[in-house]
């Protein structure tokens, strides 16, 4: 079994999850590289969806060890939420195979109101869509060396004396720059002590347990590659990096015990939140792709914004993240359209352009150029290989694998885990 490692290739909402407890069958571990609670990984087992944010999706398989690695920013109270809702359903939340590093950084109260006051002080047409959890804010602790991260729960006074610290700063700007209450130092820290204890027992040195899995551990991303805060769409990005580039330094491992990459492909192409979109659909056929996708936020409870597979964005995420296969979520989604598109160029400042434009909000201005071809009417929800698609959709997957000159490996035609082949 070769270390895998599973990134969204778009604006996130993929189908990570899917693939990622599907995959999790064959590993010894899971652990996730970066991000927070601002994504959400749905997984349909025998028709029962479960919902998860922080924990890694193959902790439905037993024996598994879920980790969770230094790259990750973690709501302590979202991770408690989990394990009360997964214990609930009878699964091992034990610190047996739950593994939190030391070196992860903490969500903590503050971070999450400066999200969520920031966003409200913007214009309309300058708020980008955050999620209000807190996720950038705690990044920016990290980066300016004064973040709590989850080893200071095992000192009580030197948590607190990070809150105090943090507080001076950001006081001042909740008081005299976003018109909000002040926090106070011992409210923050007995809201947080609580959780900090029971998550003391699942503190450990997850680049340990990376080595002793032995070339069998799963890599597992959040959000997609064009959310990348460097290589996406910004400045309507995440705080962190999405490319498979991270997975080693988000997790504590050599870039050289990466051996399989595969990218998520939606079958087409959606967004949430704000920022710039090709190939969206404001006809018909988006609301086509929005109702039969069931395309609302699993983190969010947004809408989707729909539209037809952009293989621009796509090409981007090949050359950025080198991935040895593609997996091809939702195809079943397509079923009934007469013609599909596929976006194969750019028109850009009188330019046809083969990949996405380098400067900032360069993508609101290009034109996409489209290939189309005839769809299919087939109900393909019960197809388990290739011989069992119909030919248009077969020719539709093997244009992707033709353009973007990578071979297709997985193909998922529902969300329940056996609808996959």
């Amino acid at each position: 079994m070769a270390n895998i490692v599973v990134f969204g290739s778009q604006w996130g909402d993929e189908g990570k999850g899917k693939i990622v407890d599907m995959l999790a069958e064959d590993s010894k571990a899971i652990v996730r590289f970066q991000g927070g609670n601002n994504a959400g990984h749905t997984l349909v087992v025998d028709g029962e969806e479960c919902i998860l944010h922080l924990i890694p999706s193959g902790v439905l398989h037993e024996g598994k060890q879920c980790l969770i690695g230094n790259g990750v920013v973690l709501d302590p109270f979202v991770f408690c939420e989990e394990l009360d809702k997964l214990d609930a359903k009878g699964l091992d939340v034990s610190a047996a195979r739950m593994m939190i590093s030391k070196k992860t950084h903490i969500i903590m109260p503050y971070h999450r109101l400066m999200d969520s006051a920031r966003e409200a002080a913007k214009s309309d047409d300058g708020k980008i869509g955050t999620t209000g959890r807190g996720i950038g804010p705690c990044y920016e602790d990290k980066m300016n060396r004064c973040g709590i991260r989850a080893g200071d729960f095992t000192d009580t006074d030197l948590l607190k004396s990070k809150i105090a610290k943090a507080l001076e700063e950001k006081n001042v700007l909740f008081q005299h720059l976003y018109g909000a209450e002040p926090m106070d130092v011992d409210a923050v820290f007995n809201e947080v002590l609580p959780v900090a204890e029971r998550l003391v027992p699942y503190l450990g040195d997850v680049s340990s347990a990376i080595q002793e899995a032995n070339g069998s551990v799963l890599f597992e991303g959040a959000q997609g590659t064009h959310l990348d805060i460097d290589h996406g769409t910004y400045p309507f990005v995440t705080s962190s990096n999405t490319v498979t580039a991270n997975a080693a330094g988000g997790a504590g491992c050599s870039p050289r015990d990466l051996d399989r990459i595969i990218a998520i492909v939606k079958a087409y192409t959606t967004r949430v939140g704000s920022g710039p979109f090709a190939t969206e659909l404001f006809d018909a056929d988006g609301d086509y792709l929005q109702k039969q996708g069931h395309e609302f936020g699993a983190t969010t409870g947004r809408k989707r914004r729909c539209g037809w597979l952009d293989l621009v964005v796509l090409k981007e995420s090949v050359r950025l993240n080198g991935p040895t296969e593609l997996a091809i979520t939702k195809l079943d989604v397509l079923s009934g359209l007469k013609e599909i598109k596929l976006c194969t160029s750019y028109e850009y400042k009188g330019e046809q352009i083969a990949y996405p434009p380098q400067e900032q909000n360069g993508m609101a201005y290009v034109t996409p150029v489209y290939e189309t071809m005839p769809g299919w009417d087939d109900d393909i929800t019960g197809a388990r290989s290739w011989d069992e698609l119909p030919e248009n959709a077969v020719n539709y997957l093997r244009r992707i694998e033709e353009i973007t000159g990578v071979k297709i490996g997985i193909v998922s035609v529902g969300p329940d885990r056996v609808q996959t082949f």
